[in-house]
């Protein structure tokens, strides 16, 4: 076999990897109801679509600190953990540097002596991390996990065209949930800005003031009261409504 004919068999096994990838991640999005459930499928499916990988969990950096959204079935919890609790490891590095991190063999590794020991306490003798641009987050990654020293070797490629798709489902999936997030807040707002309507409006007729007047009035009492405005509006309208069905009958 040539050299041309051995680069064109392994180009065409890479792009049949990623195309694989892309179909079930793909899928994973039909399916995912939101974004827990899509980073626990993709997990799932890392472990089975990259060689060597026994485990895999997503880091991101949420609230000004690192956290595993999602984790494999079998992912003994305390691999990122124990990463957080001393900024140190492959998890933590590929988040924070953008840049991917590979051990062959946890038993030869110098650079995360805390982790390193519970690592392999666990059984994980092979660990690779790769950065995840993710759109509003300064750092994510996604973190794969071998028992045998070298495991991941054969699988890096599959690993970073994996991770590359899984980048774009979740701030696909991120951006569909602040789209809803948004709606909600507009919703609010406007549920809100009724019942306060409401309420001046009766506190106009009853009170025969304007409208300004009968907003600083409601103002008043929400800040006397420690209610918020909303709340207090819907009690005005709730009992004014209660009365109106009372005489009614």
């Amino acid at each position: 076999m040539t050299s041309r004919t051995r680069d064109t068999d392994t180009d065409r096994a890479t792009d049949t990897d990623t195309d694989r990838a892309t179909a079930t991640l793909d899928h994973a999005m039909a399916r995912s109801q939101g974004l827990d459930t899509l980073l626990r499928d993709l997990t799932d499916r890392a472990v089975v679509q990259v060689p060597g990988a026994v485990a895999c969990s997503v880091t991101v950096r949420r609230a000004d600190r690192l956290m595993t959204l999602a984790g494999s079935t079998g992912l003994p919890s305390g691999l990122d953990l124990r990463q957080y609790e001393n900024g140190s490891g492959p998890c933590v590095d590929a988040a924070e540097s953008g840049d991917a991190q590979y051990c062959a063999d946890l038993a030869e590794e110098t650079r995360w002596p805390a982790y390193t020991e519970y690592a392999l306490a666990t059984g994980v003798r092979c660990v690779l991390a790769l950065p995840l641009p993710i759109e509003g987050e300064t750092g994510a990654a996604l973190n794969l996990y071998g028992l045998v020293p070298g495991s991941l070797v054969q699988g890096l490629d599959a690993a970073r065209a994996f991770a590359e798709r899984a980048a774009d489902a979740v701030n696909e999936a991120l951006r569909i949930e602040r789209r809803q997030a948004s709606a909600a807040d507009v919703r609010t707002a406007l549920l809100s800005r009724s019942v306060i309507d409401q309420a001046v409006g009766m506190l106009m007729a009853r009170e025969r003031i304007d409208a300004h007047r009968a907003l600083e009035r409601l103002r008043r009492a929400s800040q006397d009261r420690n209610v918020k405005l909303r709340d207090l509006c819907a009690q005005v309208v709730a009992r004014a409504s209660g009365g109106a069905s009372h005489r009614g009958q």
